[in-house]
């Protein structure tokens, strides 16, 4: 198997647009064929027809892309991190159609961040916060379970405001390799997510039948976000000198909406005696929307204030040291 350098060109990047493109309208058609739409409550942000469709068309082209490579003997990453995402996607997509208890989700996110272990990503160090570095097997198992749990449910709790989900995905994976020293291993996937997430954004901002990720795709972008943050945390990932800080609080600073607001919710969920799970509208995003009234200035005003702690944290941090 011959590992391509991390680059794909500029013509496999608009290759897999289009594929994403046809894959995100076939797969609302057939959505919207067997009835499965997203029908409309008190907490949906929206009023016109709608499929939760959007996350088996961007699992469905990312495995078409890698089986694509593999078959032609190109390995662009590594091919065992989709066992887990796929069962995430799975799990997303059945519970997108039927409905699934939230325990039974998070038996399967177990088994996934587990898959995702046993693949050599894991946090045995905590890099001096706390006061703690290296820790024991067992405990540094216990800690990425529950820290891949809680991104996975932290990207899925913010799936609520169109586009946001997506944004703050691409904004993370850019940031992930703009600070990276060294080439990361996942320069390649990294591309590919992003070409593949391109298109549902049109979908997502669409005025009618709009394709929203679903449970499918949060479960599977919150793996793929879980991957990446392991990965960072491990040794093989460099953050650039210049940008250089503690690296639990340089995933704190590229990823805090979701970790904020997942905090936050869970909080106010369990200081009024219900379950974390239950959803409301007490999210950061619903607010913001109350006072907005638009999608798109939810998602931009997330985004600036996700940079602004960025700068603030370097500043900070530079100050510091």
């Amino acid at each position: 198997m011959v590992i391509l350098p991390n680059m794909i060109d500029f013509v496999t990047v608009l290759i897999i647009i289009l594929l994403a493109s046809c894959l995100i309208k076939i797969s609302q058609s057939v959505f919207i064929k067997n009835n499965y739409i997203d029908k409309i409550n008190h907490r949906s942000s929206h009023s016109v027809v709608s499929t939760r469709s959007g996350g088996i068309a961007i699992l469905s082209t990312l495995l078409i892309t890698s089986i694509v490579f593999y078959i032609n003997g190109f390995e662009l990453y590594d091919y065992s991190l989709l066992i887990p995402i796929i069962i995430l996607g799975i799990v997303g997509v059945y519970d997108d159609v039927y409905s699934v208890d939230f325990k039974l989700k998070f038996i399967f996110q177990i088994i996934a961040a587990k898959i995702i272990i046993d693949n050599g990503l894991i946090i045995d160090n905590f890099h001096g916060i706390l006061g703690l570095y290296e820790i024991n097997r067992v405990l540094a198992q216990c800690v990425t379970i529950l820290v891949i749990c809680s991104i996975i449910n932290a990207l899925n709790f913010i799936d609520g405001i169109d586009g946001l989900a997506v944004s703050v995905f691409i904004f993370f994976i850019i940031l992930f390799e703009v600070f990276a020293e060294n080439p990361t291993g996942l320069s390649n996937l990294s591309i590919i997510m992003v070409s593949i997430i391109i298109p549902l954004l049109y979908f997502n901002y669409k005025k009618d039948f709009k394709v929203f990720l679903g449970d499918s795709g949060s479960l599977f972008i919150g793996g793929l976000v879980s991957i990446y943050v392991l990965k960072i945390l491990s040794n093989d990932y460099i953050i650039k000198p210049e940008f250089d800080l503690n690296k639990i609080l340089f995933v704190i600073s590229i990823l805090s909406y979701p970790i904020i607001d997942f905090i936050r919710v869970i909080f106010i969920r369990l200081y009024n005696g219900v379950s974390p799970f239950v959803a409301d509208r007490r999210h950061i995003h619903h607010i913001i929307y109350k006072k907005t009234n638009k999608h798109f200035k939810v998602v931009t005003i997330i985004i600036i204030a996700q940079i602004t702690l960025i700068l603030i944290i370097q500043g900070l941090f530079n100050f510091i040291i």
